[in-house]
């Protein structure tokens, strides 16, 4: 049976770093009867370039029938003008929100290499692995009522609408304890039930769904700006972290940061499941497009690359597969080769180069 996947390289340094996962792709065809098709399309400033809008009916057919998309970085200076529902960005929100991709999956996992790059302290993050379930689809981000309105006398007044029903934090939640189970078993849930009826909503139904069902997962909650200040005092104390739309953009930024590279973090969309297998999904890296560093082949392709990775996981059952690539890229760390946005800035190797280093090493181990 092929496995279909759609490469949406983007903009910035989406095409080069998708360069390199093509490479990973054709490997695992070759060395481990992966048998997968990849088809190429358009999304965001690239897409509104060709289409005049950031991502074409035609590319939205192409996604429902893959079993997994692959998507580079979107959005650039060029674009700032365009009209907002054509903005680069609205291609992926239109993804999201098309695809019901409502679980966002952002682990945070220092490689021992670069327990030094942190800003934090080498024992606050070294060996921290944790997870954090941004629920994708709902919230103030797509909330009604939303808008500007002109109220007169040069006075306007911006509005959005925080909205969650039982039925979609109960979703998210069950993705949440199902992956705690298969890693340390402990949730964090993250709201602001202090301030917030829907944060008290989440709450009360997140608690409602771990006695019902997930009684035998560790189950904390925890206010949203402790979690944030948490994450930088001690972050090895999270497993998994479940939390909504607009607080999981936040905190999954903040955990990003303590690995020391934006380069090097992947993430996941994933819509529903058949026995944890995710047949709607969206992988991508979570740097942005970086414009300024575009075609310098200064950029980092390992969060793309690990991206395909956590596909191999969640999208294909193929964990010994993941668990190979991750491995290979732990070893290529381990000796020292680092694009510029990890290295000591004296000595690194070009997008390609780590690409290549990375399939030498797969080459090495399987």
């Amino acid at each position: 049976m092929t496995n279909k996947i759609l490469i949406l390289p983007g903009d910035g340094i989406g095409p080069e770093v998708m360069q390199e996962v093509d490479k990973v792709i054709d490997w695992f065809n070759k060395n481990k009867d992966f048998k997968a098709e990849t088809e190429y399309d358009l999304v965001g400033g690239a897409s509104y370039d060709t289409n005049k809008t950031s991502i074409s009916d035609s590319t939205m057919t192409l996604a429902k029938k893959a079993d997994a998309i692959l998507l580079g970085a979107v959005g650039g200076p060029k674009w700032d003008k365009v009209e907002y529902e054509n903005r680069p960005e609205a291609g992926l929100l239109r993804l999201r929100k098309d695809l019901d991709l409502f679980a966002n999956l952002r682990p945070a996992t220092c490689f021992s290499a670069l327990s030094g790059s942190s800003a934090l302290k080498k024992e606050v993050i070294e060996d921290l692995d944790i997870l954090i379930v941004r629920e994708l689809t709902g919230g103030i981000y797509f909330g009604e009522p939303r808008g500007i309105e002109d109220l007169g006398n040069n006075n306007r007044r911006g509005i959005n609408t925080q909205v969650y029903e039982t039925w979609e934090i109960h979703r998210i939640a069950k993705v949440a304890f199902e992956l705690a189970r298969k890693r340390n078993n402990k949730v964090t849930s993250s709201e602001k039930r202090n301030v917030m009826e829907s944060g008290l909503l989440w709450y009360e139904e997140v608690k409602r769904i771990h006695e019902d069902k997930y009684s035998d997962v560790q189950l904390e909650h925890m206010l949203a700006d402790n979690c944030g200040m948490q994450l930088v005092r001690w972050p090895k104390q999270f497993d998994v972290i479940v939390t909504d739309n607009l607080f999981g953009d936040i905190l999954s930024d903040v955990a990003a940061m303590l690995t020391g590279s934006l380069g090097m973090l992947p993430s996941a969309s994933l819509g529903e499941s058949e026995e944890s297998i995710f047949k709607s999904a969206l992988y991508e890296p979570v740097h942005g497009s970086a414009p300024d560093i575009a075609g310098k082949a200064l950029a980092n392709p390992i969060a793309s690359i690990l991206s395909f990775s956590m596909s191999l996981k969640y999208s294909f059952n193929r964990q010994e597969d993941s668990d190979l690539l991750e491995k290979a890229v732990s070893n290529v760390l381990n000796k020292g080769l680092r694009t510029k946005d990890i290295s000591d800035g004296s000595k690194y190797i070009s997008t390609n180069e780590m690409g290549e280093s990375i399939i030498q090493e797969l080459n090495n181990i399987s």
